[in-house]
């Protein structure tokens, strides 16, 4: 191959890439900021649930979190919330709540934050393509 041809390819890749960066930054410019936080202690419907979270507390490495939920019968209604310790995702305990039913009813979430370090905790449910959050510390 001629150098020539090497140059206009590479050139070639060049403004490729810098047509790549371009779209990608006008897709991050309309990306949308997520919302404030849902207050503890006030309802948010998400999808077709409505959930409030009532409290939470962390002893001894478990962290336990007090819902409302209800809304749709659902065997698997509380198996999307998930929390954020410290920068690191957490899943719930098993069998700590079960499905959720029309009518609202209350349960105890329960999360392993031994490990995390620090003590931020954020709490998330997804249900559809809705989200909720809440800051727990």
């Amino acid at each position: 191959m001629k150098t020539r041809t090497l140059l206009l390819l590479a050139l070639g890749c060049a403004v490729a890439i810098m047509v790549a960066g371009a779209v990608m930054l006008f897709q991050l410019t309309r990306d949308q900021d997520a919302g404030e936080p849902t207050p503890i202690g006030r309802a948010v419907e998400v999808g077709d649930m409505s959930v409030t979270v009532q409290g939470a507390e962390e002893v001894g490495g478990v962290l336990s979190v007090h819902v409302r939920i209800g809304g749709v019968d659902d065997p698997d209604g509380t198996a999307d919330f998930r929390l954020i310790a410290s920068g690191r995702p957490i899943r719930q305990e098993p069998g700590t709540c079960g499905p959720t039913a029309v009518a609202a009813q209350e349960c105890e979430l329960r999360f392993d934050v031994s490990t995390a370090d620090g003590t931020s905790r954020v709490l998330f449910y997804d249900r559809g393509d809705d989200q909720a959050r809440w800051v727990l510390s």
